[in-house]
């Protein structure tokens, strides 16, 4: 099963050494009911891509809520992890149509890095769109709607992808 890790550059340097990135039970994305129901109307001949694009970007999401945790000096850079993991993945019985729950599960298997298939990472051209994304957070969280808006245009940048095996050339530049 595909799962798509929301993680910071930090956290994911903390980790990585171990081969254990995180222990069960695990919050991550996947493509889930909820998620194809609000696809429904999808062309089917791109569904599943567009299903797993939602499910990663709704995991990019997340990402920026743990950048806000952060101090303020740390890189503002969004990371996604995707894994193919054994493990079942079980949605939460709370989930709703809304990004980011609508994809979220819980998984009953550790995330190891050994089911690392790609890395996806803001480029530094995104830097100051999440920078202002972080300030609005409260005040969009709160319905502000221009908040809102500034949060939305930094989901607006793509996330590069990387291949697993280019993991280390990343931690060690710290893209």
């Amino acid at each position: 099963m595909r799962v798509y890790w929301p993680t910071t550059l930090p956290a994911l340097a903390e980790v990585a050494p171990s081969g254990v990135l995180a222990a069960a039970p695990v919050a991550v994305h996947a493509v889930t009911p909820a998620l194809r129901e609000f696809y429904a109307d999808a062309d089917p001949r791109d569904l599943e891509e567009e299903l797993e694009y939602a499910a990663m970007s709704d995991a990019a999401e997340q990402s920026l809520r743990l950048l806000a945790g952060l101090p303020g000096g740390a890189q503002p850079r969004r990371v996604v992890l995707a894994l193919d993991v054994p493990g079942r993945a079980l949605p939460r019985p709370d989930a709703g149509w809304s990004a980011p729950e609508r994809s979220r599960v819980v998984l009953d298997a550790d995330l190891l890095l050994s089911d690392l298939v790609s890395v996806h990472v803001d480029d530094a051209e995104a830097e100051q769109d999440l920078r202002a994304a972080l300030a609005a957070l409260p005040a969009a969280d709160a319905g502000d709607e221009d908040a809102r808006f500034t949060v939305e245009s930094a989901e607006g940048h793509e996330l590069l992808w990387y291949d697993a095996t280019e993991l280390p050339l990343l931690m060690a530049t710290g893209v």
